[in-house]
């Protein structure tokens, strides 16, 4: 008789998770969950950030003001801290596949009536509520640890999320270039930037559909049969939650997350503009330089996981924690020289470096979150994902609504905040393993239930 481990295209462990990880492979269930995951996460990126690159054009015909546009911004991050808290428990109760794709079809019509607003009261709220589709972040995050085993889940975790950040990068190209060619038809620019946002709109449906109709949300299949089947008891879910918000690692997590993706939120929702008003460029080309902050995703983020791995193969959770601590404090220098350079070469340098840092330091967090607690991981992994939107949130309100301070002179202070909210991670300490500066507290034999890593 052919044994079910036989059945799968990639090796698996006892639960028949994937012991490896192939990017480029298609192979189902585990590879193809893969694809599924960060395409559609991918299309809600591209969806959320279609407006930025568009904001020359959209400012002047909805007579926009600077702070109409802060407001914006800000309201489009709330609608994500709603919504990715809630998706942890909608992936419980219903699995990834399902409420992935029911939170990308849902926000489909929300997309479509971009073509529609009229009024700076109507571009807020629509910010707000495309803002929603970003908690797929959390789907694709759970999904992936559903179909790959403890040996590459991290390093599946980063590429899923760093090719769908990709999507806020694309974005900023793709949509100055659909408008061009929509003009290139002779139809008015107040017209055309509506129309161009049919494309977002369908391509969002079709990547849900196929989630829903092609992923499978673990390796054996139905998400609630296997829910039935399982024989361990489960824990109160106050309790587990009151356990995860009691610890205080993942506050400081959520705090350092806030100032690497929270920062990289706020600069897709910025840096078009600001390369467009500053040196005075036209809407492609300052599209083009946006796009390559968001692109180096592709390989910037999976490199903070490969990194925070190797570390802590060599020194422990110590490795995990400096290697965290440095990247982020020089992705915070850098973006305090973004502030300050002040020719077009220079700036483009230096944020092509800057997105190099500030996106490893988000997998590098994700790099920590998993060893901070076993019975409450759910709980930490939702604090640090929510927090990359609280910080977003109090970035862009502070120093990106309104025009108390200049964009060149807000970057740099959001670089001074990157590198004293990275200042904290000093403070972690774990009992068995140490922190940055003092070893174990514990004999290195000693392992505790409460945070070991199950591999």
């Amino acid at each position: 008789m052919e044994s079910k481990e036989s059945q799968f295209a990639l090796p698996v462990d006892s639960e028949h998770k994937a012991t490896v990880f192939h990017p480029f492979s298609l192979a189902a269930p585990h590879m193809r969950a893969f694809h599924l995951a960060w395409l559609s996460l991918f299309a809600t990126f591209f969806s959320t950030f279609a407006i930025p690159p568009l904001l020359p054009i959209i400012r002047e015909d909805l007579k926009l003001t600077d702070t109409d546009i802060g407001n914006a911004g800000i309201a489009s991050f709330m609608g994500s801290i709603f919504s990715r808290l809630a998706m942890g428990t909608a992936c419980d109760v219903f699995g990834p596949r399902i409420a992935c794709a029911t939170l990308s079809l849902l926000t489909v019509p929300i997309v479509f009536s971009a073509c529609f607003i009229s009024t700076p009261q109507s571009f807020i709220v629509l910010r707000f509520l495309i803002g929603f589709s970003l908690a797929n972040f959390i789907s694709n995050q759970f999904w992936m640890s559903s179909m790959f085993s403890g040996c590459v889940v991290g390093l599946a975790n980063g590429v899923a999320a760093g090719w769908a950040n990709v999507g806020a990068g694309a974005t900023q190209l793709i949509m100055p270039l659909i408008f061009a060619f929509i003009t290139s038809f002779n139809v008015p620019a107040f017209t055309a930037w509506r129309i161009a946002f049919v494309v977002p709109a369908l391509f969002q449906a079709v990547t849900a559909l196929m989630v829903l109709f092609y992923g499978q949300d673990l390796p054996d299949g139905n998400y609630k049969r296997r829910q039935r089947s399982s024989t361990k008891p489960r824990e109160s879910v106050f309790k587990v939650l009151l356990h995860g918000l009691s610890n205080y690692r993942g506050w400081v997590l959520g705090l350092t997350y806030g100032y690497c993706f929270g920062v990289e939120l706020t600069v897709d929702n910025i840096i078009a503009q600001y390369f467009y008003d500053r040196f005075n460029l036209n809407m492609e080309t300052a599209g083009a330089i946006a796009a390559s902050f968001g692109v180096v995703n592709f390989f910037s983020r999976p490199a903070g996981g490969v990194i925070s791995d190797e570390m802590g193969r060599r020194f422990g959770i110590r490795g995990r924690l400096w290697s965290l601590w440095i990247v982020q404090t020089v992705a915070g220098l850098l973006c305090i020289l973004l502030g300050r350079v002040n020719t077009l070469g220079a700036s483009i340098l230096v944020i092509c470096a800057f997105s190099v840092f500030v996106q490893a330091a988000s997998g590098l967090t994700f790099g920590v979150v998993p060893f901070v607690s076993k019975r409450s991981l759910g709980v930490i992994s939702g604090m640090t994902g929510s927090g990359g939107t609280v910080g977003a949130v109090v970035t862009q309100l502070l120093l990106f609504s309104g025009s108390k301070y200049s964009k060149e002179t807000s970057i740099s202070l959001m670089g001074v905040m990157m590198v004293v909210c990275s200042i904290p991670i000093t403070f972690i300490y774990f009992p068995q393993w140490g922190g940055m500066f003092c070893g174990p507290s514990y004999d290195s034999d000693w392992v505790d239930e409460e945070y070991r890593l199950i591999e």
